[in-house]
């Protein structure tokens, strides 16, 4: 005698992928009569054809995550920031082209940006026409002003000095303070300036403040200096007019050769105090600057 047949028995859940569905967000059965946080009942079984959704387990304190349905690539990162740009026509070779593109613009970025990081960082690679100038350690030591000297004879202190020497620049100041015979205090001031520019052309930048000093300081005047360096200009400004016991010279000798800069100024200021009753004239100063400065752009040069 034959066993008759089993009923079939319902599908159990299983650890198997759920299948694609048209509603890929599934919500949790709400709970049955009689069950609660001590009494979970199992979830009925799935009829045949009817689709078979389950609880995604979760951490104690955060919200669940939707389950990720297989063949939805929105669902797959919902919770996960903006969906990704589905794929068009053609599948994996679409998607593979599009990270490739984008990996090969990330290199030409970066390639481009490192190009001009090297032709603008230094300047556009040109090199500096210093004219085998060097800054002497003590400018002071090194630059001739006898011119001065023969005229101001009387102690006023050592010479105050100070260098900076950087990749981008050297620089020596030298600052004098000159006196007369016989006199208490210092009659007149001589700076004197040296700038070796090694990464940038300070062509432009010196003619701009030079040739056009009249504009921004009011009195002055401005002359071209012809026979120094590349280009030079004298300013000036004279106060004093006939009087010997007020108003101030001030003159000053600006040259560039190539990308050297060089800088001789004097001043003075008299006043009752002064025993200086006969200072020297405008032009006698200017001769004085255009001799020193020869000289002394000679020795440090080629």
């Amino acid at each position: 005698m034959s066993t008759p047949p089993q009923p079939q028995q319902p599908e159990q859940p299983s650890d198997a992928p759920v299948q694609p569905s048209a509603y890929p967000y599934p919500h949790p059965r709400s709970p049955g009569p009689g069950e609660g946080a001590g009494h979970p009942q199992a979830a009925p079984a799935p009829q045949p054809g009817q689709q078979a959704f389950y609880h995604q387990p979760t951490l104690a304190g955060l919200p669940a995550q939707p389950q990720p349905q297989p063949g939805n690539p929105y669902a797959q990162h919902a919770g996960y920031g903006p969906p990704p740009t589905p794929p068009s026509g053609g599948g994996g070779k679409a998607a593979g082209r599009a990270v490739l593109w984008a990996a090969v613009g990330a290199v030409v970025a970066s390639a481009a940006w490192a190009a001009g990081v090297f032709l603008v960082g230094d300047g556009g690679g040109a090199e500096a026409d210093l004219r085998g100038y060097t800054a002497p350690a003590n400018l002071c030591t090194s630059a001739d002003y006898s011119s001065f000297k023969a005229q101001y004879t009387g102690d006023a202190g050592t010479p105050t000095h100070n260098e900076l020497e950087d990749p981008a620049l050297d620089d020596s100041y030298c600052s004098v303070s000159l006196k007369k015979a016989g006199s208490t205090y210092t009659d007149a001031y001589l700076s004197i300036q040296l700038q070796l520019h090694k990464k940038t052309d300070p062509g432009p930048e010196f003619t701009a403040r030079w040739k056009n000093y009249a504009e921004s300081r009011t009195g002055y005047d401005v002359d071209t200096v012809t026979g120094i360096g590349d280009e030079a200009y004298l300013v000036s400004q004279d106060t004093t007019g006939s009087s010997s016991s007020s108003g101030s010279i001030d003159a000053t000798l600006a040259v560039r050769d190539g990308w050297v800069t060089y800088s001789m100024d004097y001043s003075l200021y008299l006043s009752s105090y002064d025993v200086d009753k006969d200072p020297p004239e405008l032009d006698e100063v200017v001769d004085w600057l255009k001799k020193d400065t020869r000289a002394t752009l000679g020795a440090l040069g080629d």
